[in-house]
C-alpha cells in the first residue's frame, strides 16, 4: 500500500431507499440535490454492493464491519460489545453485554405499542440522570448499567447468563407494533432481562427527568428495551490486515466500537449528536486533520437513518443534502492538499423511510481520486443514485471484496 496515499470513506447511514410517489417516483438520493456526490459518481466509479451477508440482519453493525473490510459472518459476535468498546467497557471471559433504548410504549386499550425507539430523542445530560438512577436501584455485581449518548445505553451481564438462544429485536425494526411478540425470549434468560424491564419501568413512572418532559410538552422515555447482546469480538486490526492506521468519526458508539476493535483511533466531534443538528463541519475538519499522522479515515453520519426511523422524507432530503454539501463537499475541498487519495462514498444498509426500518439489498456505492480524472471508467453515472449504480453493471457480492478493490484505487477496472 502506497504509505502517501489517503484513503477515506464516507459513510450516510441508511441513505439508500425506494422510490416515492411524494418524489415523482424517484429514491431521496436520487430526488436530492447532491452536486458533489453526482461529481465523484461521474468522474470516478459507481456499482453497487452487498454489503449484509445472507442470514444476517440488515443493521449499522453488520453494515460498517463489511464496509471496514471485515466478513461479519465471521468476525461478528453482537451489537451491544462494539458499543461496549467505545464507551470504554472492557468485556471479560463471559460478560454479556445488551443495548439498552430508552423508549416510549404506548398503551392502547390494554394493547403495549412500541410508540418511539428513541425515547422522543431525549437528550444526553437526562439519560445520564436515568441511568445513574438505574445503577443505583437495579445495579449489582450480576449486572451493570453505563449511560451513553442519547437514547442509547449499555447493560452488562456478568457471571455467566446464558445467551444461547436467547431472541431480542431492534426496538427501530417494530415502530407502531404491538411488543408483546417481540419481548426477549427463547430461553430461561428472558425472564430475568423481562424483570429487569419492568423494574425500570416502575422507577421510570415517577423520575424527575420524566416529569420534567411532561410538564413541557415533550415525549416521556417510558420504558427501556434490551437487545443486541453478545460477547467480546475476536478480530484482527486493520493494520494487521492491512497495513492501515486511522481514525473512526461517528457520533454512535456501535461505529466508534466498531473502529476500536478494528484498531483505528476513535476520535470525538464536539456537536457530533448523530441527527440533523450534528457539526458536520467539525466533522470534516476532525477527519482531515487525522489524516496528517494516518493513512485512513471513516467518517459516520446517522442522520439519514434517523430520518427514515422517523418517516420524514423531508428530514431524509434534508439529512441526504446536507451530507452531500457539507461532508462531502468538505472533503473533497480539504483533501485536495494531499498528494494523493481516494474517496468513496456508500451506505451501510437500506432503510426506507415509508418501511421506517432497515432493509437488506445491494447498496449503492461511487468513488474518486485524482488519478481517475481523466480515465473514461465504464463504470460511471453522472447522477448517483440506486437506479443509476445499479446500472453502470458493476457489482461486489460483498462489502470485503469491495474493500480490497478500493484499497487498490480500483486500477483493476481501468
Amino acid at each position: 500500500m502506497e504509505k502517501e496515499k489517503k484513503y477515506i470513506i464516507l459513510c450516510p447511514d441508511g441513505m439508500a431507499d425506494f422510490p416515492l410517489t411524494e418524489l415523482n417516483n424517484k429514491s431521496p438520493l436520487d430526488f436530492a440535490a447532491t452536486p458533489n456526490m453526482d461529481y465523484i459518481a461521474s468522474g470516478g466509479i459507481a456499482g453497487l454492493v452487498q454489503t449484509i451477508p445472507d442470514d444476517c440482519l440488515p443493521g449499522s453493525d453488520i453494515g460498517s464491519l463489511s464496509i471496514l473490510g471485515y466478513d461479519p459472518v465471521k468476525y461478528y459476535t453482537g451489537r451491544s460489545p462494539l458499543e461496549a468498546a467505545s464507551m470504554g467497557i472492557e468485556l471479560l471471559g463471559n460478560d454479556v453485554a445488551f443495548r439498552l433504548n430508552l423508549v416510549n410504549i404506548l398503551d392502547e386499550n390494554g394493547k403495549r405499542i412500541m410508540h418511539d425507539y428513541s425515547g422522543g430523542h431525549i437528550t444526553t445530560e437526562e439519560a445520564k440522570s436515568i441511568l445513574e438512577t438505574f445503577q443505583k436501584e437495579l445495579g449489582s455485581s450480576d449486572f451493570q448499567f453505563y449511560p451513553g449518548i442519547s437514547y442509547r445505553h449499555l447493560m452488562v451481564a456478568k457471571n455467566n447468563i446464558d445467551i444461547k438462544g436467547l431472541q431480542t429485536v431492534a426496538p427501530h425494526d417494530i415502530p407502531d407494533l404491538q411488543i408483546d411478540e417481540y419481548l426477549p425470549h427463547g430461553n430461561s434468560s428472558s425472564g430475568i432481562l423481562l424483570e429487569i424491564m419492568k423494574k425500570a419501568e416502575d422507577i421510570l413512572k415517577n423520575h424527575d427527568v420524566n416529569k420534567a418532559r411532561i410538564a413541557s410538552g415533550k415525549l416521556p422515555a417510558n420504558s427501556i428495551w434490551l437487545w443486541g447482546q453478545g460477547h467480546r469480538p475476536d478480530m484482527p486490526t486493520m493494520k494487521e490486515e492491512h497495513g492501515i492506521e486511522g481514525a473512526v468519526i461517528s457520533a454512535v458508539d456501535l461505529v466508534k466500537g466498531i473502529g476500536k476493535y478494528a484498531g483505528l483511533n476513535s476520535i470525538d466531534v464536539p456537536g457530533a449528536t448523530g441527527y440533523l443538528d450534528t457539526n458536520y463541519k467539525g466533522k470534516v475538519e476532525y477527519g482531515l486533520n487525522s489524516l496528517n499522522s494516518g493513512n485512513f479515515v471513516y467518517i459516520h453520519v446517522e442522520a439519514p437513518d434517523e430520518a427514515s426511523h422517523e418517516g420524514s422524507i423531508e428530514k431524509k432530503l434534508q439529512a441526504i443534502q446536507d451530507f452531500d454539501k457539507y461532508i462531502v463537499g468538505g472533503v473533497l475541498e480539504g483533501a485536495k492538499k494531499y498528494k494523493d487519495f481516494i474517496i468513496m462514498i456508500l451506505p451501510d444498509h437500506y432503510n426506507p423511510v415509508k418501511l421506517k426500518k432497515h432493509s437488506s439489498g445491494p447498496v449503492p456505492f461511487c468513488a474518486f481520486a485524482p488519478s481517475m480524472k481523466d480515465t473514461h471508467f465504464k463504470y460511471h453515472t453522472s447522477n448517483f443514485s440506486e437506479k443509476n449504480s445499479q446500472n453502470t453493471g458493476l457489482f461486489f457480492d460483498s462489502g470485503s471484496k469491495l474493500f480490497k478493490s478500493f484499497l487498490n484505487s480500483f486500477n483493476e477496472f481501468l
